[in-house]
């Protein structure tokens, strides 16, 4: 039976046109082209380090905007506080940029995120220092110095050191432990530094520490209110709770089942704790009728700040995965067809 004609008025098909042959481009595929190059699935996060440095990214950004809010809760950002701010989102942008060109140059990849890493590292312990240095009144009477009263009512001490908890994590996703669970961290080439326990571990035990750092500053800021109402005596027990937990079990060698669950339960309480202290929060600076007033949101409770709880246990949930789980997830199927299938690159 022959073949039927081509259709002549019919529209050319875009796979057998050239790109002169189909006119001009329509609106936005430009810019949907360079979402695919650069968001495509081959860039997605392959590895559990680098979900943990995607997750650091997205908590620079977080935290330049948090500091953002805290910082203008006077009315007026003095030139050094706008450094945190400034570093928080521009770290964040860099710390992308690294993820993507990873990719192609791993080794100018790696040297721009433990640059930007470290540099947050030390943008914290500034932070502690200038933070401290607004509680402490040096021509008190001995004694007097620094009092319970004056770190209540200080900047929030601690609070910096999100910024040194980021620098941790990001700047250990970014050496390679070879071989895995040894603890040996690949820094250049053959150069590398070896820990007493494996990455896992230290990712668990950093969580821990960050725990404890938002619990002290949750206290010192809750003390303001004197702890009046049960929701903010719920706060400090988690924060304890999730404090001991990651820490004990960094601690054990070879922990048990009941040891992983309650380790996960802490770290799902973390993330609950956190979600109901932010909605309780914006809920207080609502006025009458759930009226929006953005000066109770600068001065009033810190909307942002309870989510901190939320973003350890996701960090923490996150270092209990196999550091190749992800990877192993998306290997295509052995079979004739999966040579044309997505491949993973290797571990970051």
């Amino acid at each position: 039976m022959p073949a039927d004609p081509p259709d002549r008025n019919a529209a050319p098909s875009s796979a057998n046109t050239s790109f002169a042959e189909r006119g001009p481009r329509r609106s936005g595929a430009r810019a949907h082209q360079l979402l695919r190059t650069f968001f495509s699935p081959h860039r997605l996060p392959q590895t559990r380090d680098q979900l943990m440095l995607a997750m650091v990214a997205l908590n620079e950004l977080f935290l330049g905007l948090e500091v953002y809010l805290a910082h203008g809760a006077d009315g007026t950002i003095g030139p050094g506080e706008w450094l945190p701010i400034y570093y928080g989102l521009s770290s964040g942008i860099l710390l992308v940029l690294a993820g993507l060109l990873a990719t192609r140059h791993r080794t100018a990849a790696s040297v721009i995120a433990t640059a930007t890493l470290v540099g947050s590292a030390l943008i914290g312990f500034l932070g502690v220092y200038f933070h401290l240095a607004r509680a402490v009144l040096p021509t008190a009477p001995a004694g007097e110095r620094l009092t319970l009263n004056l770190l209540v009512w200080a900047p929030p001490v601690l609070g910096p050191l999100a910024y040194s908890l980021a620098g941790l994590l990001g700047i250990s996703a970014t050496w390679d432990e070879s071989p895995p669970a040894s603890g040996r961290l690949v820094i250049y080439k053959e150069r590398a530094i070896h820990l007493p326990y494996s990455k896992t571990r230290a990712y668990i035990f950093t969580v821990g520490m960050g725990t404890l750092s938002a619990l002290v500053s949750s206290v010192l800021d809750h003390a303001r209110a004197g702890f009046e109402g049960a929701w903010l005596w719920y706060a400090a027990a988690i924060g304890v709770f999730g404090t001991v937990v990651p820490v004990a079990y960094a601690a054990i060698d070879r922990p048990s089942r009941i040891d992983s669950f309650t380790y996960i339960v802490a770290m799902l309480f973390l993330i609950a704790t956190g979600v109901l202290g932010s909605f309780l929060h914006v809920r207080s600076d609502l006025v009458f009728e759930h009226i929006v007033v953005l000066e109770r949101f600068l001065r009033g409770a810190p909307p942002l700040a309870p989510l901190l709880f939320s973003n350890l246990g996701m960090l923490g949930l996150i270092a209990l995965l196999a550091p190749e789980l992800l990877q192993t997830i998306k290997q295509p199927p052995a079979g004739p067809e999966s040579g044309n299938a997505w491949k993973t690159g290797p571990e970051s």
